[in-house]
């Protein structure tokens, strides 16, 4: 990306502090966690609540709740400027390859703000170049994204063995094999998680998400026992897109057959930790959280 289009993203507009946090929802039940953790900590929340991602549950919980469309990004920062929501956390999945389906144009018709992001600013469509200009942009206003887990520090992964059943000896192999695999793709932007077992790489998550790479890989390894391998990226932005378990993915590896969930300690997310350990338990799985060799990263 040229200097020319650098340029703007250097200028911010001076900060403003107040007791107002703004929250842009995506799915899942991070949203919720967030805006809940907010609230007891005494701040006024709204929600911009992202079209056929968010719960509309947020409705109720928010201070104040907008639905927005994922594309409109001049109406977020209109809507974040007039609620005086100068610190703003960006929480929740958006499936990214659903916006390349069908009509994409017609659902998700894009505002001016948006067209000269996705034109002129992007250097390339990859999750962290998107989300690090919305960054920038938000900054040029006086709004500032703050990390997503701020509020909720107590649901970061802590090291260890989770379950009570630990990996055997292959299978600390299999970890030791993917692990690295896992982290170059996080570098390079791919993905944030691999299938492995006996020391084969079975899937490794694109576009479509972690979820769905579970079902593939689950078709492709039909005798089951794979390890999932879900790891943040190096120098990851805990901004945005911090990798994210809970009790939905253990039902999903049983579905397909996986038999142990790896995640790096204090960059994964963990929605429901007691919950999602106790079916892991019920279901005979394994789930290790592992530090990196090369040890925390700064974001």
């Amino acid at each position: 990306m040229s200097d020319v289009i650098l340029a703007p993203a250097m200028i911010r507009a001076p900060f403003k502090e107040n007791n107002t946090l703004g929250v842009i929802a995506g799915g899942g039940t991070m949203p919720l966690m967030v805006v809940d953790r907010a609230k007891r900590a005494g701040r006024r929340v709204v929600v911009l609540g992202l079209r056929e991602w968010a719960n509309p549950v947020l409705q109720d919980m928010a201070d104040a709740f907008y639905w927005c469309s994922v594309s409109r990004f001049g109406r977020h920062l209109r809507l974040l400027a007039r609620e005086g929501a100068y610190r703003t956390i960006l929480a929740g999945s958006v499936k990214k390859s659903d916006m390349y389906g069908r009509f994409r144009i017609l659902r998700n018709l894009p505002d001016l703000t948006t067209l000269r992001l996705w034109f002129f600013r992007v250097p390339d469509k990859r999750t962290d170049s998107i989300l690090r200009t919305v960054a920038d942009m938000m900054a040029e206003r006086g709004i500032h994204m703050e990390h997503c887990v701020k509020y909720c520090m107590d649901a970061m992964a802590s090291e260890g063995v989770l379950t009570r059943l630990g990996p055997t000896a292959a299978q600390e192999r299999d970890i030791e094999f993917g692990w690295p695999v896992a982290k170059e793709m996080g570098r390079l932007d791919i993905g944030q998680s691999i299938a492995v077992k006996e020391q084969e790489i079975i899937a490794v998550e694109a576009i479509e998400g972690t979820d769905r790479m579970i079902e593939r890989a689950g078709r492709l390894c039909r005798q089951g026992g794979w390890a999932l391998i879900k790891v943040a990226k190096p120098n990851q932005d805990m901004r945005f897109d911090v990798p994210t378990v809970g009790p939905d993915t253990i039902e999903n590896l049983r579905a397909h057959g996986a038999r142990m969930l790896v995640i790096e300690a204090d960059k994964t997310f963990i929605v429901e930790q007691e919950e999602m350990i106790a079916r892991a338990d019920r279901y005979g799985m394994i789930i290790v959280v592992r530090r990196d060799a090369e040890g925390p990263q700064e974001s």
